[in-house]
């Protein structure tokens, strides 16, 4: 499931990506698809363990392009170990929500990404994100959650005040903020729930199958309750 729309944030050959707050990998394996260098970065070593497993196993059964290349590095957003204008993409999905010192983190993605080169950025979007914070307290306050709830415009202003062009933005994953609304209603940890159990099925079938009527019915409900709102940028030339 991905959030970035690669169409607006093209990678390929030749192209060194960085994947901050990489997680699980999902958008690290799609670059790796394309054919471009990806270095997939996270705070957790047991994921980083996991998505170095899944770059192995995309090789051996022939998902790589011939030079592309995935790597794993464990570590913080406030001082990476990379050189300057080290990337021609970096990716941060689902993760500056997450940092205190979220101009500081951006001033780093300023630093590592080459000049001319591209930036997205995915955040929890501010109206399914209020509406969660609303609905369970135990969902933003648990270890590592969500410390903040972006507008659009601050995310911009930052972005901006950190020395980036910012460009378009778009929304996505608008069936999934129901699920999420569910959850907080019943109980964020509640996974047995009927209705929070039966919508994640629901999600599950959408994500494998992608039939017409649910991608009509996700267009739709994107620009209105989106999940993720997510922001491209451009460092100058």
């Amino acid at each position: 499931m991905l959030t970035v729309d690669f169409a607006r944030l093209p990678v390929g050959p030749g192209d060194r990506v960085l994947d901050l707050g990489a997680g699980g990998g999902r958008h690290a394996f799609e670059v790796l698809r394309r054919g471009a260098d990806v270095v997939a970065f996270d705070l957790d070593p047991a994921e980083m363990e996991s998505v170095a497993a899944m770059f192995a196993a995309m090789d051996k059964e022939g998902e790589v392009p011939y030079g592309a290349t995935g790597e794993t590095v464990v570590g913080t957003a406030l001082d990476m170990p990379f050189p300057d204008g080290s990337f021609d993409r970096v990716i941060a999905s689902e993760v500056l929500e997450h940092i205190p010192e979220d101009m500081a983190a951006m001033k780093e993605i300023v630093r590592v990404l080459k000049p001319g080169g591209l930036l997205a950025v995915t955040v929890p979007a501010f109206l399914p994100e209020r509406v969660c914070w609303a609905l369970s307290e135990a969902y933003h306050t648990a270890p590592g959650g969500h410390i903040r709830i972006y507008t659009l415009a601050e995310l911009s202003a930052k972005l901006k005040s950190s020395g980036l062009e910012v460009g378009d933005h778009h929304h996505a994953h608008g069936l999934h903020t129901p699920y999420w609304w569910i959850k907080c209603a019943v109980g964020v940890d509640n996974n047995d729930h009927p209705i929070a159990k039966a919508y994640h099925e629901l999600l599950v079938w959408d994500i494998m199958k992608r039939p017409a009527v649910t991608r009509i019915a996700e267009q739709i409900l994107n620009p209105l309750i989106g999940k993720s709102v997510v922001l491209y940028a451009r460092k100058p030339a």
